[in-house]
């Protein structure tokens, strides 16, 4: 029973994202309002909100969800924070998404990148991350050197993002966009590693 109610709820959570989406699409995030959303989900208003507590969250759902303190705090003994990170993120380059999901995140990129309140709750989420970051690293390296040290992660993290996105939207095909994000993040990786090299052992 457990088991069906879980599936009924997911249907329900991707039936909601789905319909706010395509509104999103055709009008503009801006132009539609939540009651719209329920109406064309068939929930009513107070039940989209269980699912999603802010319109924002209909598009950002899952943006910004990388751990990245988790992801450092439960590194294995002897590894680097730096380390973890860049495994985590080539794993993900790794990913193939299938066309249908591909075509669903390459609509949801466009939807955040034309509306200037998605942007900014967008960079909420990985300033969020961010600080997160910070206060794990803040016993290794101090408070100043740990703000500075995940400010420049996710400046890196935000650009690899920005420009695999980018590359899809100008129509570089999925293989090829991963293979370079694939490089890029080693590059990052690379240079964090190179400038942070001083602090480690300390």
């Amino acid at each position: 029973m457990a088991g069906l109610r879980e599936r009924k709820k997911e249907q329900t959570t991707q039936r909601i994202a789905a319909a706010a989406l395509r509104l999103f699409t055709e009008r503009g995030f801006d132009a539609v309002t939540v009651n719209e959303i329920a109406e064309a989900a068939e929930v009513a208003k107070a039940t989209l909100f269980t699912y999603f507590p802010t319109k924002e969250s209909l598009v950002l759902h899952g943006v910004g969800g990388d751990d990245l303190a988790g992801i450092t705090a439960r590194r294995r003994p002897g590894q680097t924070f730096l380390e973890a990170l860049r495994a985590h993120y080539l794993a993900l380059a790794a990913v193939q998404l299938p066309a249908a999901g591909l075509g669903a995140l390459i609509t949801r990129v466009r939807v955040i990148w034309d509306s200037p309140a998605l942007q900014g709750a967008a960079n909420a989420l990985l300033y969020q991350q961010r600080l997160e970051l910070a206060r794990v690293l803040a016993g290794e390296y101090g408070e100043t050197a740990a703000g500075l040290m995940a400010a420049q992660v996710a400046a890196s993290l935000l650009t690899l993002q920005e420009s695999y996105f980018r590359r899809l939207l100008d129509g570089t095909s999925a293989p090829d966009a991963q293979r370079i994000l694939a490089q890029d993040t080693e590059l990052a990786f690379d240079l964090l590693e190179r400038g942070f090299s001083h602090l480690e052992g300390k």
